[in-house]
């Protein structure tokens, strides 16, 4: 994981008017999210392994996952750049399903913290200084 600064720490909002920000500048509610706190990401790379991630708080009310009836309001935390890398292939630790008829091949990272080339940093800051640039000022 790499730190990167940012003119958006401490920017609060209400969670919609980021989150539709955000959706336009191709970031996503990362799953990971919680009713206080979340994570939006965007893939920066073809293969899904390198992300760009803002965190966030929920300050007021509560998140109730990505959806348009939410109060909250949230507030901007350091984003960073980081490198999950995943087994090729499917999970040969897979369980099945209480029915039986599906597996379940998602798993999970082998490193969730692989070392970042600096090539993918460099997107990241040029991606987050794009993002920076086009936010309405406070």
């Amino acid at each position: 994981m790499i730190p990167l600064d940012s003119a958006l720490v401490n920017r609060e909002e209400a969670y919609d008017q980021i989150r539709d920000y955000l959706h336009d500048h191709q970031f996503t509610l990362g799953g990971n999210w919680d009713y206080d706190h979340g994570y939006f990401d965007r893939a920066i790379d073809n293969e899904n392994k390198v992300w760009l991630r803002i965190p966030f708080g929920v300050t007021h009310g509560a998140l109730d996952g990505d959806t348009n009836s939410t109060d909250a309001i949230i507030r901007i935390g350091s984003p960073f750049v980081l490198k999950h890398l995943y087994n090729e292939g499917l999970d040969k630790e897979a369980q099945v399903n209480t029915y039986g008829a599906l597996v379940d091949q998602f798993q999970e990272p082998v490193d969730k913290d692989a070392p970042v080339d600096d090539e993918w940093v460099s997107k990241a800051k040029s991606i987050l200084r794009e993002v920076e640039a086009n936010w309405a000022a406070p």
